[in-house]
């Protein structure tokens, strides 16, 4: 007796199935259309070009940009400018300030940047309220990390009076203001 149902329910499931079919066919689509948007652009880091550039200024440069970049956006080095001074090949932050040396004006060679850190020969005291993270970071005991804490300590309170304004930096104590006093300055 059930062998007698087999085909009936085999056209019902058939009848179904086609049915099914038709309507998702046939029938207007539902919902609101996707729209893809496309990728966001990655942010312009505003960078500060200063000294022996034919056009100083603040430019925008994309994320990963080198100070090589940052030069030639300011038109390219000027007559006179030491570019052996500065690392071409570092990669700039967002508000940093590259600033390209002037040969001496002496006519002497100027001394290889391995000298200028060498003891013996001081390098020139940075400015705490306009250095980049890459000036700061090149002063013993600071790292990229607190070049940047101090960064963000003038930013967030202004140019620094004093340098005796850094013990209020974190991670900055008594111990590391007196090993950079006297490679420091505020103007």
């Amino acid at each position: 007796m059930r062998a007698r149902f087999v085909p009936y329910f085999a056209g019902i499931l058939s009848g179904l199935l086609i049915g099914g079919i038709l309507w998702l066919i046939l029938s207007q689509p539902r919902g609101a259309a996707i729209t893809l948007l496309p990728p966001p652009s990655p942010a312009l880091l505003r960078i500060h070009v200063a000294g022996a550039v034919r056009q100083p200024g603040v430019y925008s440069l994309p994320a990963g940009s080198l100070v090589a970049q940052a030069v030639e956006a300011a038109g390219g080095p000027a007559d006179g400018a030491w570019l052996d001074a500065i690392n071409l090949a570092e990669r700039v932050l967002d508000g940093d300030q590259v600033r390209v040396p002037y040969l001496v004006a002496t006519g002497a060679e100027p001394p290889s940047p391995a000298a200028t850190s060498s003891p013996g020969t001081p390098a020139p005291p940075v400015n705490l309220n306009t250095a980049s993270a890459s000036e700061l970071d090149r002063l013993p005991g600071i790292g990229p990390s607190l070049a940047q804490e101090i960064i963000d300590y003038r930013e967030a309170h202004g140019a620094f009076g004093s340098v005796e304004d850094l013990l209020s930096v974190p991670g900055i104590g008594p111990a590391k203001l007196e090993a950079i006093r006297d490679m420091v300055l505020v103007n």
